[in-house]
């Protein structure tokens, strides 16, 4: 199994930043694709960002976040981050880190297709 905890959530002024992480317990971590979903109160959980397996070469972005996110990973750190940048209101949600089992270097933006997942950190947005 594999474990999941991500850090770096907060409160941060509209137009700001903020860098989330996600570090991982395994020894396989360089073999999982992972990625980024978050939830609002009231809403569905919905795909943010995923990065490939091995170097992260290929990535992909929710259209409400292109331009401002970026996934990344450190192999040798067993991490996966999120910096988050020009924050909107409308961004604010518990955001979640989950890694999949994958086969090949195709990223998945179906939260079914990942097997583990954190317990996800609160990101808040003041105007």
């Amino acid at each position: 199994q594999v474990q999941l905890v991500e850090s770096g959530g907060g409160l941060v002024q509209a137009g700001g930043s903020l860098r989330l992480s996600c570090a991982a317990s395994g020894r396989r971590f360089s073999t999982y694709g992972m990625g980024w979903f978050r939830q609002a109160p009231g809403k569905e959980r919905e795909f943010v960002a995923a990065i490939s397996w091995y170097s992260g070469s290929r990535t992909v972005y929710a259209d409400a976040v292109k331009g401002r996110f970026t996934i990344s990973r450190d192999n040798a750190k067993n991490t996966a981050y999120l910096q988050m940048n020009s924050l909107k209101p409308e961004d604010p949600a518990v955001y979640y880190c989950a890694a999949s089992r994958v086969t090949d270097e195709r990223p998945s933006v179906v939260a079914g297709d990942y097997e583990y997942w954190g317990q996800g950190t609160q990101v808040t947005v003041s105007s």
